[in-house]
């Protein structure tokens, strides 16, 4: 059977805000018998854009990654519930019933990923419903998706084996594997949210100047093994992304043909840029 499935790459959000948007516009003032109350007009964001910022000036790196319900299919939130008030459709949307659930306020607190909300007016745990509303109207794609300049959100209706062989062969990646609640929303380019990098950039002083240094080699090692390699754009950086945060000490060496190499220590707690790494020319013997 094909299930619903949420493809979020985070390459490609710019924080615009349109999925929030439209997901507000469908559920403030509206109620949906058997999917859901109306959403609160303030103080609940059932998609919310987080942000992550990495590295120092000059070299920045900021990411925002929409987090929502998360449509398990070992959700939590309905082991909580209590008179069956939460159920999983065959086709992987998860619904919180909007009578069942009122008062239920422990299901907002089953939830790892904090993507369920509550109505204080209602008393009742809400989440994004994956616009399955609109899907059952015969809509082709909820409406965060549908809105999304960027297509930085793609709706896929696919059967568990198309999912898995996407997964192999988009790389994709769910938030937080450790807790195993299967989720049905994947991220593409996770690592610009959830992983570190070392950055700088190589130079040479020349008369009170300096001078980048393009098609420098740069290795990056750990326990005395290389573990990457880069070369110097034509400003003279490098990049090492995808490394862990407090994945401990590092080593950075820098070779380029004419100058003498230089090794520099870099213990990484979370993303870094480095201070300009200044190589020496290697003077040359008169005859």
């Amino acid at each position: 059977m094909s299930k619903w499935n949420l493809i979020i790459d985070i390459e490609n959000c710019t924080n615009c805000n349109m999925c929030v948007l439209a997901c507000q516009d469908e559920h403030v003032d509206n109620s949906f018998p058997g999917y859901a109350e109306e959403m609160p007009k303030h103080g609940a964001r059932w998609i919310e854009i987080m942000r992550k910022e990495r590295g120092q000036a000059p070299m920045i790196d900021v990411a925002y990654m929409p987090v929502m319900c998360q449509h398990c299919d070992d959700a939590p939130c309905i082991e909580a519930a209590e008179n069956s008030a939460i159920t999983k459709r065959s086709d992987g949307i998860v619904i919180i019933d909007p009578i069942k659930a009122k008062g239920q306020k422990q299901i907002v607190e089953s939830c790892p990923y904090n993507a369920i909300w509550w109505n204080e007016k209602l008393q009742l745990p809400q989440i994004w419903i994956f616009d399955a509303h609109l899907l059952d109207d015969g809509w082709k794609q909820p409406r965060a998706a549908s809105v999304c300049a960027t297509e930085a959100i793609v709706a896929k209706k696919a059967s568990d084996a198309e999912m898995k062989q996407m997964i192999e062969t988009e790389n994709l990646e769910v938030l937080h594997p450790e807790y195993d609640t299967k989720p049905r929303v994947y991220y593409k380019n996770l690592y610009r949210y959830n992983k570190c990098f070392i950055g700088g950039s190589v130079a040479v002083e020349k008369d009170s100047t300096a001078d980048c240094i393009q098609g420098a080699k740069v290795q990056l090692s750990q326990n005395s093994t290389i573990i990457a390699e880069d070369t110097t754009d034509v400003f003279g950086d490098f990049k090492f992304d995808k490394l862990d945060e407090k994945s401990g000490l590092y080593t950075i060496e820098v070779l380029a043909e004419g100058y003498a190499p230089k090794s520099i220590e870099v213990e990484l707690k979370e993303s870094i840029t480095l201070e300009d790494i200044y190589l020496s020319l290697i003077s040359s013997t008169a005859n």
